[in-house]
């Protein structure tokens, strides 16, 4: 079965004219959950940090909000795809990203991309994937 996953505790982003974006925060098939970019906007505020380091870890939140939510946690997310809009933000972005994940053995694996990302002022995005433990389920 395949199950759509929303959460109010990680933005779902609306178009400018106030549509839904054709996407779900994630989906749960199985015994894996594969979540959609997750960008860094605080979803209590709606405002996006102008730090990068800020960014990240709100990156981080909340795609740990959206694994959550579909009966996951942090410790067993599994891959994390990052987009990275300036590549001279790398070394903070691994600084960030260790600390955040420095309770959680092994890693995930992860892969790392320098691109344009869409959204002005976001210059981070992360998706995952994450098991849900069976006895989650």
């Amino acid at each position: 079965m395949i199950e759509g996953i929303h959460t109010e505790n990680a933005p779902f982003v609306r178009f400018a004219d106030g549509t839904e974006p054709p996407l779900s925060q994630a989906i749960r098939v199985g015994g894996l959950v594969f979540t959609s970019g997750q960008g860094p906007l605080d979803p209590v505020t709606g405002e996006i940090p102008v730090d990068f380091a800020a960014q990240v870890a709100q990156v981080l939140d909340n795609l740990v909000a959206v694994v959550v939510a579909a009966g996951s946690r942090k410790d067993l997310i599994v891959k994390c795809t990052c987009y990275l809009a300036d590549r001279g933000d790398f070394t903070t972005f691994n600084r960030v990203y260790q600390e955040f994940f420095a309770d959680c053995s092994p890693l995930p694996a992860r892969t790392t991309v320098v691109t344009h990302l869409v959204r002005q002022g976001v210059r981070v995005e992360i998706d995952g994937v994450a098991s849900v433990d069976s006895a989650e389920r």
